[in-house]
Order: C-alpha cells, then sequence, then structure tokens
C-alpha cells in the first residue's frame, strides 16, 4: 500500500510541475492540489497527511474530478443540462436523448437493435452517479457523466470485438494469417545476430506463421542450423529453434500454428535428423497424416482452425510421388539467391528472377545456397495442407485438371504487385498464397501489408523486429479476435457465388467522420501536440492523411475541437482501418490506436492510445466524436433528401416490449394505418432512389 501511495505521489508531483499547462508556476499548482485536498475532505492543514484509511476509492475519484476539470467535456454537457449552473444536471429524459441520439448508430435496425428505454439508462445513471441526492431525483451530475464517458460501457469499440467473435469453421483459405518474415533476426538482413527467442516473442504476439532457413551443419557436430544465408548474420541451432516453438506455439493462440521452412541441407542424414527433432519434440502437435474428412485430393477444401486446433503444420518442398533421389533444381535464374539479396531464397522461389549482379559469388563451402534442395523422404512425410509448388500461372492453378486446394505458392512483393490487377481472386479463395519483402530491404523495412490483404492474400509476412508503419498497422489489425491470429475475411471474398474486384468503386460502402475534441495526459514534456488520422482499405476509398493544428504548448490536456475529419468514401468497411496516432511537435510519436471501420461507435468516445509494440499508455488517450453514415452519390444528395423527409411523416412507431403492444388494445388500428401510409409512401416514391444502405455494427 505504502509504495503504491509512493508511486502516485511521485507522479502526482510531476504531475504539478505542468498540469494544465498555461506557463503559470509550479507553486500555483500545487496550492491548487492542497485546496482540492481539502474540498475533498482528505487534509484540512497543509501540514497534514492523508490517513490510508480515508483515501478510499470514492474520495480518489471525487479529488480527480476536481483537481481535473474538463472544459471540453463541461461544454458537450452543457448542451444537455439543467439546473444553476453552479449545480448543473442531466435528467434521466435528457440523458436518454443523448445516448439515443448520440452514442447509438441511427443506421441499426430498430427491432433487432431496440433503442435504450428509461430503465436501462436509470442503472447507467446508478452505476456512475455518486451523488445519492441527485440519484433519487433521477439526475446525472458531471462527474457521473464525465465517468460515464470515461468508462468500458462507452468503449470505441464493442468490447467482443476483443475476444473471439470469427466463426472459424471456414477453410483455413479463408483467413487472413499473422505472418513473420525470417523470424530469427533480431534487426537487419545482412548484418547482426539470430535469436532463438525471437521465435518465442513473435510467437507470444499471436503470430501463426513463422518462418525458418536451415542449413547444413558443419563436421564434427553435423547439426543443421538456421541463419541468413550469404549473410554475416549469426547462426543458431535448428533443434534449439524447434525447442522454443515447442514451449511457446500454443501460449496466445490454440489455433493452427504454420512452420514455412527454407530448406538449405543437402544431407539426407541431416534432412533426417531435422524430421526426427520435428516429430519427437512436437509430438501429437505436428501433424503428419491428413485429416480423414479432408483427404488430399482435387476440389477437396481445406480444414478449418477449429478443426486443427492445437496442430503444428509444415511448409516445405514436397517430394513427387514418382520421384526415387532427391534432386536439386537446375534453374539458376529462378533459384539462386545472390549475396546483395541476402540469399533470399523461397522453398517455391519462382516469383523472384532477379539475376545475380555481376562479379557476386558464393563461397564453395555452402554450395547448397545456390540451388535450394528438394525434400527427402523424411521431411516430405510431414508435409500436408501447406504444400508450396512452383507457380504457373492462375489458369493452370484453377484448371479442372488440377484445383489442388492444399498446393500454395509464394510472391515476392515486386512480382506480387506486378500481378496485382490481373489476380484472379478465384484463386485465393481456395488455395493460400504467401507474399514476402524483397530481398533489397536489408535494413528490414516491410511493406504495406493492406495491400495485399485487399486481394485475399492469406499470409502476408513482415519483419517483426521492425516496428515502422506497416508492422504497426499489422498488429493493430491482429489485435482483434482475441489475438489468434486468424482473422476471417470479408463474406465477399470468400463466396463462390461472389465476384470481388478491390479496384472497384460499387460495393456498399458508407462515410466515416472524426471529430478530434481533446488528448488528456499525452506527455509530461511542455511541448506541442497534434494528432494524424491515416484510413487504410481499398485503392478507391479516399485516401488522405488528416491532420490537426498543433496545440500551443499544452500536452497534458490539449484542446482541438473543431478538427472534424471526414472520410467521404469507404467502399468495404469490413477490409478498412483507422489509425489515430499523437505526436509531439517534432514529430516523435506518442502513441496510435488502429480501428477497424466496421467495428467504430457512434459518439463520444474515448480512444486510449498504445505504444508502437501495441502495448497501452497507462492514461494517455483521446476524446474523439465518431460519425458513420450511409454513402450517396452527390447526384443522388435531392431524391435521398426527399426521401428521408417523407419517412419522416410516417407514423411513429413507439418503442415496445412485447408484453406492451400485447396489452395495447388499438395494436390492430395502428396497424391498419402504418399499412396506410406505407401504401401512400409507396406512390409517391416510384422512382426509387439509387442508394445502398450499409449496418456497421
Amino acid at each position: 500500500m505504502c509504495v503504491c501511495f509512493q508511486i502516485w505521489t511521485d507522479e502526482l508531483f510531476d504531475l504539478a510541475t505542468n498540469i494544465l499547462s498555461r506557463n503559470s508556476s509550479r507553486i500555483r499548482h500545487l496550492y491548487k492540489m492542497f485546496v482540492i485536498f481539502q474540498y475533498s475532505a482528505l487534509i484540512s492543514l497543509q501540514s497534514e497527511s492523508i490517513k490510508t484509511e480515508d483515501l478510499t476509492w470514492e474520495v480518489f475519484l471525487k479529488f480527480l474530478d476536481n483537481l481535473c476539470i474538463r472544459p471540453e467535456l463541461q461544454s458537450i454537457f452543457e448542451e444537455w443540462y439543467f439546473g444553476a449552473r453552479r449545480k448543473p444536471f442531466i435528467s434521466l429524459d435528457q440523458f436518454l436523448e443523448f445516448l439515443n441520439d448520440k452514442q447509438r448508430d441511427s443506421r441499426l435496425n430498430e427491432v433487432l437493435y431496440p433503442p435504450l428505454k428509461r430503465d436501462q439508462v436509470r442503472q447507467v445513471m446508478e452505476k456512475f452517479e455518486s451523488n445519492l441526492s441527485q440519484l433519487e431525483r433521477d439526475q446525472l451530475s458531471l462527474q457521473g457523466f464525465s465517468r460515464f464517458l470515461n468508462s468500458e460501457e462507452n468503449n470505441s469499440l464493442p468490447l467482443e470485438n476483443l475476444d473471439l467473435f470469427d466463426d472459424m469453421t471456414h477453410p483455413l483459405a479463408h483467413y487472413f494469417i499473422n505472418s513473420s518474415h525470417n523470424t530469427y533476426l533480431t534487426v537487419g538482413q545482412l548484418t547482426g545476430a539470430s535469436s532463438v527467442e525471437m521465435y518465442r516473442q513473435v510467437l507470444l504476439t499471436g503470430c501463426r506463421c513463422i518462418e525458418l532457413d536451415c542449413w547444413k551443419g558443419k563436421p564434427p557436430d553435423e547439426e543443421p542450423y538456421i541463419t541468413h544465408g550469404f549473410t554475416m548474420t549469426t547462426e543458431i541451432p535448428f533443434k534449439e529453434v524447434i525447442e522454443a516453438i515447442a514451449e511457446t506455439a500454443f501460449k496466445a493462440s490454440p489455433y493452427p500454428l504454420i512452420l514455412s521452412f527454407e530448406n538449405h541441407v543437402d544431407s539426407p542424414k541431416q534432412q533426417a535428423k531435422m524430421a526426427e527433432y520435428c516429430r519427437t519434440i512436437f509430438g501429437d502437435a505436428l501433424l503428419i497424416d491428413p485429416l480423414d474428412k479432408y483427404p488430399l485430393e482435387q476440389n477437396i477444401p481445406l480444414p478449418s482452425p477449429q478443426e486443427l486446433m492445437g496442430k503444428i503444420l509444415i511448409k516445405n518442398k514436397k517430394k513427387p510421388h514418382l520421384e526415387k533421389t532427391t534432386v536439386r533444381r537446375k534453374d539458376p535464374v529462378l533459384t539462386q539467391p545472390s549475396p546483395s539479396r541476402g540469399g533470399e531464397g523461397e522453398s517455391e522461389e519462382e516469383e523472384d528472377n532477379e539475376p545475380l549482379p555481376e562479379g557476386k559469388k558464393a563461397a564453395s563451402e555452402e554450395g547448397t545456397a545456390l540451388n535450394e534442395v528438394s525434400a527427402t523422404e523424411e521431411m516430405s512425410n510431414l508435409v500436408n495442407y501447406v504444400q508450396p509448388v512452383k507457380f504457373k500461372g492462375f489458369d493452370n492453378a484453377l484448371s479442372k485438371w488440377r484445383r489442388r486446394h492444399y498446393e500454395m505458392s509464394s510472391f515476392v512483393e515486386t512480382k506480387a504487385i506486378e500481378i496485382l490487377k490481373t489476380f484472379p481472386f478465384e484463386y485465393n479463395k481456395k488455395q493460400m498464397s504467401r507474399i514476402y519483402p524483397k530481398g533489397t530491404r536489408v535494413d528490414s523495412s516491410n511493406y504495406m501489408p493492406q495491400l495485399f490483404w485487399n486481394i485475399g492474400c492469406q499470409m502476408v509476412a513482415l519483419n517483426f523486429q521492425t516496428l515502422d508503419l506497416p508492422m504497426q498497422l499489422n498488429m493493430g489489425v491482429f489485435e482483434y479476435n482475441g489475438h489468434s491470429g486468424y482473422l476471417l475475411k470479408p463474406e465477399i471474398m470468400t463466396r463462390g457465388d461472389k465476384q470481388f474486384d478491390p479496384f472497384t468503386e460499387e460495393i456498399v460502402d458508407g462515410i466515416v467522420a472524426n471529430t478530434i475534441i481533446s488528448g488528456q495526459f499525452l506527455t509530461d514534456k511542455k511541448v506541442g501536440i497534434y494528432v494524424e488520422v491515416d484510413l487504410f482499405g481499398l485503392p478507391q476509398d479516399t485516401k488522405r492523411r488528416c491532420k490537426t493544428k498543433t496545440s500551443n504548448g499544452n500536452s497534458m490536456d490539449p484542446v482541438w475541437e473543431d478538427e472534424r475529419f471526414v472520410f467521404y468514401k469507404v467502399i468495404l468497411p469490413s477490409l478498412a482501418s483507422l489509425r489515430i496516432s499523437a505526436f509531439e511537435e517534432n514529430g516523435r510519436f506518442i502513441g496510435h490506436r488502429i480501428l477497424p471501420v466496421s467495428s467504430l461507435k457512434r459518439g463520444y468516445r474515448y480512444i486510449n492510445l498504445r505504444t508502437e509494440f501495441n502495448q497501452p499508455l497507462l492514461v494517455a488517450s483521446l476524446l474523439v466524436y465518431t460519425e458513420a453514415k450511409d454513402y450517396v452519390p452527390n447526384q443522388h444528395m435531392g431524391k435521398f433528401a426527399k426521401l428521408i423527409s417523407l419517412l419522416r411523416k410516417t407514423t411513429y412507431v413507439p418503442s415496445l416490449s412485447l408484453e406492451e403492444l400485447k396489452q395495447n388494445k388499438n395494436l390492430t388500428k395502428l396497424r391498419k394505418k402504418q399499412i396506410k401510409d406505407f401504401n401512400e409512401l409507396q406512390k409517391k416514391n416510384q422512382k426509387k432512389v439509387n442508394a445502398k444502405s450499409f449496418i456497421w455494427m
């Protein structure tokens, strides 16, 4: 208890040097703090100490409410309150109107998602209003209003989104899978340490596809090892990596883990040793034989994450049935990695055909890097649902003679961009694809994963050791669905009877707008703060980075209020994300939050910021007002406005319970009047407005 108070006191005095900074003296702020102590009945004299038994949670909240006065909250409150200015309050009916008018999405179906009723609102007030006399009069004070806005009940997203909420029974190809590239590296691609610990850390973030670059061990031990070929990165034992994976494979997520092998071990003996390590260390977790329900045959879909729970799948070249001996590839253009490319050599390196730079040759003792080897019988037997094959075109993959859902291909980002617009999206509905960074990213930078999520690629592999914007976006997106590492694609990207074009403008779409009102406890430095809002989605979405003005040296509680940013067109909200980030005036990153557009809740919401590691900041947050509307093309706005006007003139149907409706003697009369009004409305609106509606949950 004493330690907690010591920490709290230290923080309090730190804040006192800058709290509500208005270029005033810290003595003034400390004096204000003592006045509030007295008002909170904690002490009466400045020389007194606070008794621990007196500092209850309720007293602390009262102290905090009075210490951190929020003018912007007061202005929101004043739009609704009754009573004298010195003792303002919101009545129950006014709070009901606020919740249904400002905080509720007006596009929600009122039958499935009815507006709140008085008894429900009363329960909310009871939870957040500490003044019992006001509560008895059905009144909510400014302090109670403030606590409600900052509560879990008023979260910016539905809390269930953080839990497992996707249906996990679809085929594996119907999910985006959190994937890592060159998982063992700690820094760049050419120098630095490889680390077994990286596998543990990456798996604990919820990653479900990790990479192992395997090389032939040297005498006398002849133990295979993992490193980045033709570079100065260090080596780590293959066996230790397998042990680390076994320890942490299912700590963060119970769903299947895919091991992407890049195999340069040309020794049958050492490949047999690798296979034996996998069998003995992974044990029953290693999926060796395909499930009875999903044989490796044409037109058989992949099993679901639910059916593969707790299983490890190996992605490695598989020996053809008719092949009797291990044969190396002969094509130097397709398979030879260059030192300048950091030994990039994916198992099915058909897509990265950059020629070797002149004068670059590999050392003879590492000749296996020149030609990636084929699998031996032992390693081949471990491969089932993730079989890498040489890519020979989408027509071949989708032909009726093939259609093997268990086959997949990898693409370097440059090749994937080339085929972006010609990519038949049917491929990713049934089979899996993996994208990885180009070899020239020697600093381990990342490409934007959104580009390839838009075309349905499941495994978009990134360098987890680099916390740049692409990696931050990846971590933010995969935070949801219980950190499972799997996100179900939008329905239009998985259904066989639907055609999806990521470059279209004709899918159901909407508008999202954000007003950045204020920030709280962003930093203890006396610097200006600005906020950026970015939208990541389909190519035809509104694309721009919005930025607030820089606050005038106030970092504790900066207020922007009038900064409203509108993204007029979001083609497919279920594939779009909003990033709200705060920076110091010199560009130093403070914190951010990645939010799925389709789950944004309307109204005044606090957004708690995260670090680059996606870890919650202690108290830093932004108060934001969010709006979500249906998109209507400009040429139809006039007709749409007339339709809305007519709809408002129709008979109002009160939100009643089933029991109340049964008791209503005029129910039949009411229904007849509704039918009559509806028929009249249909006659007046024979020309229908060509506007599509979309409900964001």
